[in-house]
């Protein structure tokens, strides 16, 4: 008989706890709920939308974003905390709180902890060219590489063969 699965209760958090600083300067914590089921599947629906239009550079199913529910991604991602925090919060702290909450919703709590960490700044999401060049450094393979000898050529030159000229004239 297979493993018995733990209680949803258990282990899944049903809401988003965001800190968020208002217009007056209190820092409040808005507590997100899950989306019905039926919000969830329209923002996954939009999202994964989105994500087509933006790989493939074709304009959108219009059948798909005639929905008006559909088109206020922002309400169903923060369901009842949306009058408060669209009346409390500036602008690009409510985007950051919703698309947060939206990265929850499709993906997991990691990614949108991430998402939120960063400020919503994409340059923040992945690692800079020189984070993944001082990681591959770093990697105890690059540096077994490095001090490895590498093996002589085999391809039946002589070690006294004169070298090639790429042309005449040339120095």
């Amino acid at each position: 008989m297979g493993a018995a699965f733990e209680a949803l209760d258990d282990f899944f958090d049903d809401y988003l706890e965001l800190p968020v600083k208002g217009k007056d300067g209190v820092q409040r914590i808005y507590r997100i709920p899950s989306p019905p089921a039926e919000d969830g599947l329209r923002v996954e629906k939009i999202t994964t939308l989105a994500a087509r239009v933006m790989a493939t550079g074709t304009a959108p199913d219009t059948d798909a974003l005639d929905d008006a529910e559909e088109l206020d991604l922002y309400r169903m991602c923060l369901s009842e905390t949306y009058e408060p925090l669209l009346a409390e919060v500036p602008w690009s702290r409510f985007k950051l709180a919703a698309l947060t909450a939206m990265y929850w919703i499709t993906a997991d709590r990691e990614t949108a902890h991430t998402y939120w960490a960063a400020g919503g700044d994409p340059s923040l999401l992945a690692p800079n060219r020189a984070a993944r060049r001082q990681h591959r450094h770093d990697s105890s393979e690059s540096a077994a590489a490095n001090t490895t000898r590498s093996r002589g050529s085999t391809s039946g030159t002589k070690a006294g063969s004169p070298r090639r000229s790429k042309g005449k004239g040339r120095r």
